[in-house]
């Protein structure tokens, strides 16, 4: 690589974190001059605008869905905000730079987004500034919260807005890497050692996409639970609302976690302990049909489970296929929550109805048929058949991100790491296993793979964190410990978080696994 650079993955639906929820109430005013720095240059992008603001170190709280928590070890900081345009696009991408004053570790971190959202800032700057990192983030010119809907897709006259799509899918983090060593070398007075890019589910995807087509960009790139095969990923989030749809039946939360209960009790077992996690979902052949006439309590009340709602269930952990029955992509894994793709909700008055997830239902609104007020529940099998063709045939190229030819980027000695929870219940993780074997075909099998490409399941593990099972607990480090001194990594250090017993392990590098009685094998 020209220079050496890494990068890491963001969460698909992470907390989004308001700028002055964290710097406006951890890093108070800002506290001595910041260098003037010289505009960076960037060919075929004009610079529209550029800040400095000097921020000093603190300690405060921050604020999240959880609640509020405290940020301490927040050094003092410059935080150079570059805006730019690709004439004749009339585009504003937002990028900002986070440069440690006095306790830089000479290191690059460029940081990915979450579902429409193309960076998280201050959610992903905090804890790498921490760190010791030049830290950046980009909106890609498509500004907005990670719960937003994408309301930069269409143009006036409802037509597709490419030049931002290209921004989200592939550009915007390019020009981050370009922009950010420009500024931290002007800053510093030297480029950065080492590059990084973090990133998980969109975070991931981009990490993916920039291997592929921007290979010098970055040293190393921690891309986890990657959306990649968008174009399909997305209609397959929505096949639970179909399934739904068609059989006019939409059960309740309580109804669905029985079914997870059932299989996490029949599969459990099958690796060789009781922990409450099922090691391999793909294969956990619990039948969701052996449910039908039992009760569960839901709500304060008694409901019996139908044939039609274990129906539900296979067909949503089944995956979606065409009217014939072929296999358009994979299905949720046994073990993961139903809520984010098969929720549903009950009006004061009226029937229970589909609770779409946004990304999944907003893909189909303003990527597919350009009606941002659709109603989708009205979308059956054949309708969604359709979509899915139209959805491949429209956006595979543009934001597929889902190529496995990574030769250049092992020429250039990149290395990557990526890690997918195996209860994932938002981005499923057949599909990245599906990558990673596509990738070994194209790039001589699994031990040529392993050279620059690795891949870590995590059982009992949800979307880039919580769930059940051990979560990585700093797989930054072993990616910088694999680029800066050779040492590949074959197990990630791994705990479980939040209300779960405190369970300390490691995860197996794919596709080895681990058992009572022996290591990773």
């Amino acid at each position: 690589m020209r220079t050496p650079l890494v990068i890491i993955g963001a969460l698909l639906l992470p907390v989004a974190l308001t700028l002055s929820a964290v710097v406006g109430a951890v890093l108070v005013a800002g506290h001595g001059a910041c260098p003037r720095l010289s505009r960076p240059y960037l060919p075929g992008a004009r610079i529209l605008a550029m800040t400095t603001v000097a921020r000093p170190g603190a300690m405060g709280t921050r604020a999240s869905r959880l609640g509020r928590s405290t940020v301490t070890g927040v050094p003092a900081f410059c935080d150079v905000t570059v805006v730019l345009t690709h004439p004749p696009l009339r585009d504003q991408v937002r990028i900002e730079v986070w440069l440690p004053r006095s306790t830089w570790n000479g290191r690059f971190q460029a940081t990915g987004g979450g579902a429409f959202a193309a960076g998280e800032f201050e959610r992903a700057l905090v804890p790498a500034v921490q760190r010791g990192y030049a830290a950046a983030s980009t909106d890609a010119g498509v500004p907005g919260i990670l719960k937003s809907p994408p309301v930069w897709a269409l143009r006036h006259d409802r037509t597709i807005n490419e030049g931002l799509l290209a921004n989200f899918a592939y550009r915007s983090v390019h020009e981050m890497s370009r922009i950010g060593r420009q500024v931290i070398a002007g800053f510093y007075g030297r480029p950065p050692a080492y590059s990084y890019f973090t990133g998980c589910s969109t975070g991931g995807r981009q990490g993916l996409t920039e291997a592929r087509r921007y290979p010098d960009d970055f040293d190393g790139i921690l891309a986890d639970a990657p959306a990649i095969d968008w174009n399909r990923l997305t209609l397959a989030q929505f096949w639970p609302q179909v399934v739904m749809n068609e059989a006019g039946v939409y059960p309740a939360a309580c109804e669905f976690a029985a079914f997870n209960r059932a299989a996490i009790a029949a599969c459990d077992g099958d690796d060789g302990r009781l922990d409450g996690i099922i090691e391999r979902p793909d294969a956990c052949r619990f039948d969701p049909g052996r449910l039908v006439g039992t009760s569960v309590r839901c709500h304060g009340r008694t409901i019996r489970i139908s044939q039609a709602v274990a129906d539900i269930v296979r067909r949503i952990w089944d995956g979606p296929t065409t009217r014939t029955g072929k296999r358009l992509w994979y299905g949720l894994p046994r073990g993961a929550s139903f809520s984010w793709l098969a929720g549903t909700a009950k009006p004061l008055l009226g029937a229970r109805h589909g609770a779409p997830f946004p990304v999944a239902a907003d893909w189909i609104r303003y990527f597919l048929l350009r009606q941002p007020h659709l109603d989708v529940s009205t979308i059956g099998y054949a309708e969604f058949e359709r979509l899915f063709d139209e959805s491949q045939a429209r956006y595979a190229a543009v934001i597929g991100s889902d190529d496995p030819n990574l030769s250049a980027f092992r020429a250039a000695g990149g290395k990557m790491i990526t890690w997918h929870g195996l209860a994932d219940p938002a981005i499923f993780p057949q599909g990245t296993v599906d990558y990673r074997r596509r990738v070994e075909s194209a790039m001589g099998g699994g031990e040529a793979t392993d050279r620059f490409y690795r891949v870590f399941l995590a059982p009992g593990v949800g979307h880039c964190s919580g769930g059940a099972g051990p979560v990585p607990t700093d797989p930054l480090a072993a990616l910088v410990d694999w680029v800066e001194h050779g040492r590949a990594p074959d197990t990630l250090p791994a705990a479980t978080t939040g209300a779960h017993p405190n369970i300390s392990g490691f995860l197996c590098r794919y596709p080895q696994q681990a058992t009572p009685d022996r290591p990773c094998h």
